[in-house]
């Protein structure tokens, strides 16, 4: 396929993601402050990509992260093994009253007109600390790896992580792997290292190394400082304001070959319309427009990853990878949690233009 030098040679790992782990606590509908109740789901926005892609999708894959030795780190270590997902560790020792600590994310679900609400509790996190040189890249890499990947939210965590993400590029770079990046701009995680200024810097290092990137409006203007299109979005659905973008994002950064996003109306906490665009080497690719039913937003721009990355990888034909990506975020959006529940042949069904009729 143009555009992407993909591996097909023998590889231990398909793909390998670089990111905190952190529990997120569920009440469902119910409000934190009323709750008596919560599930709990293991997540991250790297983590996240990589266990869709073994469970769904059927890839070798991995997740490069810290690890508490606590009741905590057990339940993650088992959620993480469940997927299918081959862990690459830095051990942490929790001193039973501080830390370091896995992250909490607390978000309940709302309901209609009641939007949903996240918060965290990021003190002394783990993966915070992760530093270059806390990972063996040359071994792992020499085992081969066909795609690397890694994303704003863990780059945010600390003057440190985003420095071991360009590491890890670097080296993932020469071992001749794609490098994918989740821009995922939060700008309450920024705050506390910089904020804006600081959040430009560093992602803007970090992109020069990348291949393929993902990322709305809001992460290119505000993640990397690429001026906003001269006419405001009709809507959110409005893909033109997104490829004017796209165009000044190649000028300065010429080595990146797709850039891609999920787009999403908000009707109501259950009701999206969902739609992705990606640019592949020069080519404008629109996907369908779907109305979601949601159940549970959290992670459904990581399922769009996940997706995409898989239809790349298996080198299918951009316009399939995208409805892929795009169809496969829809699915996850209909499961409880961030990581998939959705099979193969589902995603595919959907992308091929499937309906929610009664399988028999």
């Amino acid at each position: 396929m143009k555009g992407l030098a993909i591996r097909k040679d023998n590889c231990e790992l398909d793909f390998l993601s670089l990111g905190a782990l952190v529990h997120r606590l569920d009440p469902g509908v119910i409000p934190f402050r009323k709750a008596r109740s919560v599930e709990i789901h293991v997540s991250g926005g790297e983590y996240n990509v990589a266990a869709s892609l073994s469970d769904c999708f059927g890839l070798q894959t991995g997740i490069a992260t810290a690890m508490v030795k606590y009741s905590i780190g057990e339940l993650v270590q088992n959620r993480v093994r469940e997927m299918g997902v081959k862990p690459y560790y830095q051990w942490f020792d929790h001193d039973g009253v501080r830390g370091p600590n896995i992250a909490t994310v607390y978000s309940d679900r709302g309901y209609g007109v009641r939007p949903p609400v996240v918060f965290y509790n990021r003190s002394n996190e783990a993966a915070a600390r992760l530093k270059p040189g806390d990972f063996d890249w040359g071994k792992i890499f020499k085992a081969g790896v066909r795609w690397f990947h890694s994303g704003g939210i863990f780059a945010s965590l600390s003057e440190t992580t985003s420095e071991l993400i360009i590491e890890g590029m670097q080296v993932a770079k020469g071992a001749g792997a794609i490098n994918s990046f989740d821009l995922n701009y939060r700008a309450k995680l920024w705050a506390p290292i910089g904020g804006l200024e600081k959040v430009q810097k560093v992602l803007r290092r970090i992109a020069a190394n990348v291949n393929v990137l993902i990322g709305n409006e809001e992460d290119l203007q505000m993640g990397l400082g690429i001026p906003g299109p001269e006419a405001a979005a009709k809507s959110k659905l409005d893909t033109a304001a997104f490829f004017q973008m796209i165009e000044k994002v190649i000028q300065q950064f010429p080595n990146v070959k797709v850039v891609a996003t999920t787009m999403r109306e908000v009707q109501s906490s259950n009701r999206h319309n969902w739609g992705a665009v990606m640019w592949y080497d020069g080519k404008q690719l629109v996907s369908p427009t779907a109305q979601l039913d949601v159940l549970d937003r959290i992670g459904g721009g990581d399922g769009f990853a996940a997706g995409l990355i898989y239809g790349l990888i298996s080198g299918r034909e951009p316009e399939e990878a995208l409805r892929l990506g795009w169809a496969h975020g829809a699915l996850l959006t209909t499961f409880p949690g961030d990581v998939t529940m959705a099979r193969l042949p589902e995603v595919e069904a959907f992308a091929r233009g499937g309906s929610a009729r009664v399988q028999r």
